[in-house]
Parts: structure tokens; C-alpha cells; sequence
């Protein structure tokens, strides 16, 4: 419905205004796993190529090398806020609750985002986000191009409690993983991502310049080259190693519309006067990138 005229007008730039104010002071989490992905359309078909091949010697002339398509059909969703505040707090001057609705709507949009990119990661070797552009779930044992140079199955699925040991057991497999074309994929692992649970042995793997596992001040070679991020939205044993550091992320957010105020009404038939309603929308969903960002440590 469109907004209503019977709806004061300063009351509707204000939940415009105060809520715009408040999605863009939350500080969000989601940017450091998920690559925000605009849409022009309600629906389409994501089509990325795989690695541009390496060079080869042509002195015996040029050869031909190929790309392969890698493709996933995306479809946001439909998400509201919807708020109301009374008319006779209005008449009262308690225009306050207004505002801290309006922007506590605009804080609960970024934290959905969180919700959505992190409960995505968490659930990646399951098929309730989708699957991968390969079709598999984004954490397998057995992820291959199909068409591609390189065929050879790879694995970024782990069942490993979190230890430096073990951490360092999935880095080192991380970092092996190989492009289409067989190349090192050569991406900076930088980011562990944990449960409230796993915090405390997280920051001795990320912070503590030893082995906080042996008596002999053994180093710790990932202390300033990793950090690490908690999550709620992660199970309570699970942790994953990210490539957070590039432009593409392992996780898609995809915006057909930004978080906007779309209608204001009257609905003369509640209490204390009537209530002024406002609805606060968006369009928008989570999808699985390139499996190569990432790797499942545990479940």
C-alpha cells in the first residue's frame, strides 16, 4: 500500500531518516565472509568463468586454452519490519519511541544479514542455503570442475576439533587448493571463524605468539596472520577458515532492494487512539561462492 497522507508527514521523514541513520551505523560482521552481489532483476542466472589459464611458451605458436562456465540461479526473498506506535503517544509528545523503533528496524537489518551469511557458512555442508555452483554443498570431500583442466577431486570438509595442530592440518590443505587449470589457487587464509564456545582456544591460535599446547615456548607461526571473529550463529563445535582479504568472498549476498521504508498507515481500530503503522522492506538472500574461500574445520 502506499504511504498514507493521513500519517503526519514530519513522523514519516523521521522513520525514513532515523532508520537510514541506523542500518548504516551498525557495524556488520557479514562483509569480512560475504561479497555483496546487486541485482537488476527479480530473479537471474549468476554466470562467473573459471581461472584464466597460465601463460605457455609460444615459440613454437599460440595455444588455444579454454574457460569454463560456472553458473547458479538466484531468487531473493521478501523480508520486512513492520512497526507502530500509537496516536496518543504522538499526541503526547512520546515521539522517542517512534525513533527508537525506527532505528532499532534499521540495526535488526544488518544483524539479519550476520545472521544470514554466518548461519549460511555454518550450514555449508548441508544443502539448506543450496548447493555450490558444482552442485555439491559448499563444504565437500569431493568438489570437482566438471569440463575443466584440471579434474582432480578436492576436499574443504574437515572433522577436526580446534587446535593449532588442527588448524594447521586445514590451512595447509587450504592452501593446496587448486584453480581449474591445476594452478595453486593462492589465496590468504586470514580469518577463523568460531562459536562463543571455541573463543578462548581461537585467540591462542590467532593471538598468542606460542604454541599455548607445549611447555617448549614452541612459536606460533599464525599469531598476526590470522584473526579471528565470533559468531552466534555458529555451532556450538564448529569453526571454518575464510579468505577474507579479497573481493570474493565464499558467501553471496544478493540485493534486488536495499532496506527501505515502503508504507505508512493509520489503523484507526487499535487502542490508545489508532496506531501509526510503518513497514519497513527488502529483498534480498544468501548464496554459496567459490568453495576454494573456504574450509570447514568441524561441524
Amino acid at each position: 500500500m502506499p504511504i498514507s497522507s493521513s500519517v503526519p508527514y514530519h513522523l514519516v521523514v523521521g522513520a525514513r531518516s532515523g532508520f537510514l541513520q541506523a542500518f548504516e551505523a551498525a557495524t556488520p560482521m557479514w562483509q569480512r565472509i560475504a561479497q555483496r552481489v546487486d541485482l537488476g532483476a527479480k530473479s537471474t542466472d549468476l554466470v562467473d568463468l573459471g581461472a584464466t589459464p597460465m601463460p605457455k611458451n609460444s615459440k613454437s605458436g599460440f595455444t588455444m586454452q579454454d574457460y569454463i562456465e560456472k553458473r547458479i540461479a538466484v531468487t531473493p526473498d521478501d523480508w520486512d519490519i513492520t512497526v507502530h506506535i500509537s496516536k496518543n503517544a504522538v499526541k503526547d509528545d512520546q515521539t522517542g519511541t517512534l525513533d527508537q523503533r525506527v532505528r532499532s528496524a534499521g540495526e535488526r537489518f544488518q544483524q539479519h544479514f550476520d545472521q544470514l551469511c554466518f548461519s549460511a557458512l555454518n550450514a555449508g555442508d548441508g544443502t539448506i542455503y543450496g548447493t555450490c555452483y558444482d552442485g555439491l554443498s559448499f563444504f565437500n570431500n569431493s568438489h570437482v570442475d566438471k569440463g575443466a583442466t584440471y579434474t582432480t577431486v578436492q576436499d574443504n570438509n574437515y572433522a577436526l576439533g580446534l587446535t593449532l595442530t588442527n588448524f594447521n592440518t586445514v590451512w595447509t590443505a587450504a592452501m593446496n587448493f587448486k584453480d581449474d587449470h591445476g594452478q595453486p589457487s593462492r589465496y590468504n587464509y586470514d580469518l577463523l571463524v568460531v562459536p562463543p564456545a571455541e573463543a578462548l582456544n581461537a585467540a591462542q591460535i590467532t593471538d598468542n605468539t606460542e604454541d599455548a599446547t607445549t611447555g617448549n615456548r614452541a612459536i606460533n607461526p599464525f599469531n598476526g596472520k590470522v584473526n579471528y571473529i565470533v559468531s552466534q550463529d555458529f555451532d556450538a563445535t564448529a569453526w571454518a577458515l575464510v579468505a577474507s582479504s579479497h573481493a570474493i568472498k565464499p558467501i553471496l549476498l544478493v540485493m534486488r532492494e536495499e532496506p527501505h521504508l515502503e508504507d505508512a498507515w493509520v489503523d484507526p481500530n487499535q487502542p490508545d487512539g489508532g496506531w501509526l503503522c510503518f513497514k519497513f522492506a527488502s529483498r534480498y538472500d544468501v548464496f554459496y561462492g567459490d568453495w576454494r574461500l573456504s574450509a570447514l574445520g568441524q561441524t
